[in-house]
């Protein structure tokens, strides 16, 4: 007998799920659709990169040139560099006590190693790190006549 309103008692219940009838509403703030609409626009492929604005992309390499506690040492270090190589971007960080001189925006790891052997001879305590690096600038021709 349990087992017969058992199977009753489950016999509606699963009719009872299967006649439900709604409505979903959705409710969100109208700005999700902007910043959605600005999104969509900084990754267009074919759209304008605007200059000077870096773009952060993901992971990529630095590569670690000088570290130490004296402050004076680490900007000499940093102008000496920039003095060789201007066009690499140099990235002062400070984690007590020590402050370090990364440079490059590098996607590779290949990349920072060519600049490593580059720079041996100059900057003998040399480190590539893994960090979030901004995209390097892309020279874009744009052409017209396709």
């Amino acid at each position: 007998m349990k087992i017969f309103y058992s199977l009753i008692f489950c016999l509606l219940l699963s009719k009872a799920s299967f006649a439900q009838k709604g409505e979903v509403i959705v409710i969100k703030d109208p700005l999700i659709d902007s910043l959605i609409a600005k999104r969509m626009e900084v990754y267009k492929t074919s759209g304008e990169v605007k200059p000077g604005k870096p773009i952060v992309s993901s992971y990529g390499y630095r590569v670690q040139i000088f570290y130490g506690s004296d402050r004076r040492e680490v900007f000499n270090q940093q102008a000496r560099f920039k003095t060789l190589y201007p066009k690499l971007n140099t990235y002062l960080i400070y984690k007590e006590p020590n402050y370090y001189v990364r440079v490059g925006d590098f996607r590779t790891r290949l990349e920072a190693q060519r600049l490593m052997s580059e720079i041996r001879s100059t900057f003998p305590t040399l480190f590539i790190f893994r960090e979030k690096i901004n995209a390097p600038q892309l020279d874009i021709t744009t052409n017209d006549q396709r």
